[in-house]
């Protein structure tokens, strides 16, 4: 195992082909803080965010499983984008049976209910057969990008604080804590950041 660091995912994944079982708790372990960091990156209105972080495991293991290192797109690019797509499946199911706990999140990309034409827009959902395709994920790339930097653009400081601590997973009173503000005061500010951001859909 000692040689996993040296390797690329790429090399891995084709050896975990061959057999090389424990390579999938490599890789798994190896991206769970990404994971972590855009299960955060769903608004969080109330509740854990262990539910959304378990899905996005879940799309994480399926990347692994999925990844045709032949295709063009890095292994790591297509990961991130099969942990969207689950992350966005997971939040639609949720909607449909509202007593689930995960309905109490909103995403970041979209205020309405998320359908499957606008999941395929937003996070480059793509077939089996296509799903290294290098131009759908380009396109989610930069358009996750775009959106992120036009949000920025409208944030103030207080606000661009706020979300990054948020990001991070750091609880409202903590936040308040290293800001030297009230809960109150960092609870408005991400209602603010969520206006802000649906404004831009």
């Amino acid at each position: 195992m000692a040689d996993y660091e040296t390797r690329t995912d790429e090399e891995l994944i084709q050896s975990l082909r061959s057999g090389e079982a424990e390579i999938m708790d490599f890789l798994l372990e190896k991206y769970k803080p990404v994971v972590k960091k855009k299960a955060r990156a769903m608004f969080l209105l109330g509740g854990d965010s262990d539910d959304l972080i378990q899905e996005g495991m879940i799309g994480l293991f399926k990347a692994v499983q999925d990844y045709d290192p032949e295709q063009e797109a890095s292994f790591e690019t297509f990961a991130m984008i099969c942990v969207t797509r689950q992350l966005y499946s997971a939040i639609r199911a949720s909607r449909r049976k509202k007593h689930l706990p995960l309905n109490s999140y909103v995403s970041l990309y979209d205020k309405q209910e998320i359908s499957e034409e606008k999941e395929s827009e937003l996070i480059g959902l793509q077939n089996t057969s296509s799903n290294n395709n290098p131009e759908d994920l380009v396109i989610h790339k930069e358009s996750e990008d775009s959106f992120m930097k036009d949000l920025e653009g409208r944030l103030s400081d207080l606000e661009k604080r706020v979300l990054y601590l948020h990001l991070l997973g750091t609880d409202y009173k903590t936040i308040a804590g290293l800001l030297g503000k009230k809960p109150k005061t960092v609870d408005n500010a991400l209602q603010r950041i969520k206006t802000k951001a649906e404004d831009l859909l």
